[in-house]
């Protein structure tokens, strides 16, 4: 790092882009969390399919990470971080827009509709994934630039891992208050056949509001670029990005681990809520609800609630790990991970996947961490090429309930695609992260 690199203060940007993070965690959360509500509501007439149309809201989210992971990485090679973050919350705004106007579609045309074979989907529902996509390619974008930030900027006594880690604390406690959103506020603690389509028109608006703000607070805050973490306009890189063998492996290690940690956080209220049906209870102490400041929460809400909650919790201890490595953070709790869901397997109990938010909460730091490392000037090409892998969270979810659908709706064993995935996040920690090949 150059001595005039050394001397910026990153305290304030870096303080800024944690604050961002919130918003990435809240809103990626909220929309998987959509899933349930919106089955009731919408996918009323999708007969066996609407787990696979269900997941569809998660796998339009996820799959604007490879389309536009790329243009992410453009942007802050052509405009700097702060410009790309500036565009990256204007593209939300026009997301969360698409949202509030999937509702007020439904409401006005209810007959709207599309016949797929024997289902019969409402409009308003492909409005809505138009949504979810947007709003994925805005918080796509911004991961573009708050990762390889949060790993370079120079912030006394931390390493790269714990900034990452720290931004993702951040970003869990977005994801852990995400499903009381949707649930207690969006939807006003409801059961699930009570639930109304117009209810989603002013949280958005609102949101909106916040975002907007957001960006005029972000517009006035200094922002420095960090050197030799970008290609500079006119530059060349020598190489291809994808000859970097720790660099392409981490990409699969982001696919499966984005794939494993939506699969449980998006489907675990419905394969809580599957188990219910079939008479097992999966009461917590004897309560099939809790009430909070007054709203009823479901059980299966708060399973992904406390999943989340797991996640930040382990995010907020690793933050403070500056002597352990990224690989055996890693190492560690890839086998944890695997041991609980293969035990969650065993016994067909949701509850043992819930306590996986704990171990999957080092993974993306990790992983990220070592995938970028010693890449120099491509750091913002592979963070870039890093969100094509972020498809997991759209791919495995949606096969998982395409699985359900073929075993009459039963989830049980769809979980073996997270105990492969875990497998695989083993490999990388142990093999797959060692740098062959280093940028000159």
């Amino acid at each position: 790092m150059l001595q005039q690199q050394k001397q910026v203060n990153y305290m304030a940007p870096f303080i800024t882009l944690v604050i961002l993070f919130f918003f990435v965690g809240f809103l990626t959360t909220a929309n998987g969390q959509f899933q349930g509500p919106l089955k009731a509501a919408f996918l009323s007439g999708a007969g066996d399919l609407k787990n696979t149309f269900a997941t569809l809201i998660s796998f339009s989210w996820f799959l604007a990470y490879p389309l536009t992971g790329g243009i992410g990485a453009s942007w802050v090679d052509k405009y700097g971080y702060k410009r790309t973050l500036i565009q990256a919350l204007l593209v939300m705004i026009v997301g969360l827009g698409i949202f509030w106007a999937s509702s007020w579609y439904t409401v006005k045309f209810p007959e709207s509709a599309v016949q797929l074979s024997s289902a019969r989907i409402p409009v308003g529902y492909f409005i809505f994934l138009l949504g979810s996509f947007v709003v994925g390619s805005a918080a796509t974008i911004l991961q573009v630039v708050i990762n390889p930030y949060l790993t370079a900027c120079d912030v006394k006594n931390t390493q790269p891992v714990q900034r990452l880690n720290i931004g993702g604390s951040s970003n869990s406690i977005g994801t852990t208050v995400a499903p009381f959103f949707v649930t207690g506020i969006v939807f006003g603690g409801l059961a699930m056949e009570d639930v109304q389509i117009n209810q989603l028109q002013v949280p958005f608006l609102a949101l909106m509001a916040i975002i907007g703000l957001v960006t005029f607070i972000l517009s006035r805050l200094s922002l420095p670029d960090i050197q030799g973490t970008r290609a500079e306009t006119g530059t060349k890189l020598e190489k291809s990005v994808w000859s970097f063998s720790h660099l392409k492996l981490g990409v699969v290690a982001i696919f499966v681990y984005v794939g494993v940690e939506v699969c449980i956080g998006a489907n675990i209220n419905l394969y809580a809520l599957e188990l219910q049906a079939t008479g097992k209870n999966f009461s917590f102490f004897g309560m099939n609800f809790l009430t909070i400041f007054g709203i009823n929460f479901s059980i299966p809400a708060l399973m992904a609630t406390l999943y989340w909650g797991g996640m930040l919790v382990g995010r907020l201890v690793s933050s403070s790990l500056s002597e352990i490595s990224p690989r055996i953070q890693l190492t560690v709790t890839a086998v944890l991970a695997t041991l609980s869901t293969v035990l969650a397997i065993a016994v067909n109990n949701p509850w043992l996947l819930v306590g996986v938010g704990l171990f999957h909460s080092v993974m993306w730091g990790a992983i990220f961490t070592m995938a970028v490392d010693k890449l120099g000037k491509y750091t913002s090409v592979a963070s870039g090429a890093l969100m094509i892998g972020v498809l997991g969270g759209a791919i495995l979810p949606l096969f998982q309930g395409i699985l359900s659908d073929a075993m009459n709706g039963a989830w049980r064993y769809t979980w073996l695609i997270v105990v492969l995935g875990e497998l695989y996040i083993l490999y990388y920690a142990l093999v797959g992260s060692r740098i062959k090949q280093a940028a000159e």
